[in-house]
């Protein structure tokens, strides 16, 4: 299928590793133009030569973190100046610290929702008009199946994703009558650092190992399996896409059947 965006401009947040590279790259193969940010920027450039050496859509990057006051300047006026404006903006966001709920202090609230939820917010509506004013824009938020099945000792992340949901459908219906798309993906276990995080701190918090905890784990996936990074990325390539325009305001699960919610 020629999902329809070569040459489209895209910027992919917290995407020097993990599912946010996954989906920089699966854009890239479609000739999309990729713009990478993050905070390490030895991985970023490396990630851009490798996505440039495959000679289909082209990468550049930018240093900007998510809980940095100054987080949407920075990176709005690097899109302007790099691209000259947007079509594809992919929200991605590191993920809170483990724990319950009478651990979330105010501070770590306040914190992480700056740049879990507030940021994404703020950057969207400044790169929105530019999508608006030519009549096509895709905007995917990556949040987490916690988002429909609270996850155990997750408390801050069940908690703050869902305003994500909430924002994600409000907008898609204000926008949508411009061309302008807004889907929110939620991942289950897809293997990535961030799993093996939380997969460490599962095995410490029970006493099981961790082969003891993916195996549990995989148990319950109707799949089998952990998902794979280029398999998540493939369904949100999609759905940044021109065939996917008449899906908008929708919440799309990725986990191998995981959540049994309907």
């Amino acid at each position: 299928m020629d999902l329809g965006i070569r040459g489209k401009r895209a910027l992919v947040l917290a995407s020097s590793r993990g599912l946010g590279l996954g989906i920089a790259v699966a854009l890239a193969r479609e000739g999309a133009n990729v713009l990478l940010c993050g905070r390490s920027g030895e991985q970023l450039e490396a990630n851009c030569k490798a996505i440039n050496g495959e000679g289909q859509g082209r990468a550049d990057w930018i240093w900007a973190d998510l809980g940095d006051e100054r987080f949407v300047e920075m990176t709005t006026t690097a899109v302007k100046e790099k691209f000259g404006g947007l079509d594809i903006l992919v929200n991605n966001t590191g993920g809170p610290t483990p724990g319950t709920t009478e651990e979330m202090t105010g501070e770590k609230l306040e914190s992480y929702f700056l740049s879990m939820v507030a940021r994404v917010i703020t950057l969207t509506n400044a790169l929105l008009p530019g999508m608006k004013a030519q009549g096509w824009g895709r905007i995917l938020t990556v949040a987490s199946s916690g988002v429909i099945e609270p996850i155990a000792n997750l408390a801050l992340s069940n908690t703050l994703r869902p305003a994500l949901a909430g924002w994600s459908k409000t907008l898609a219906s204000e926008v949508a009558g411009f061309g302008v798309t807004t889907n929110l993906l939620l991942p289950g276990s897809i293997l990535t650092a961030r799993l093996d995080d939380l997969d460490g701190a599962a095995a410490k918090r029970t006493g099981k190992s961790l082969e003891e905890i993916r195996t549990d784990k995989e148990a319950r996936i109707p799949v089998g399996r952990y998902g794979r990074v280029e398999e998540f990325a493939a369904t949100a390539a999609f759905l940044c896409s021109q065939p996917a325009s008449y899906i908008t305001g929708s919440l799309i699960r990725c986990d191998g059947g995981a959540a049994r919610s309907v």
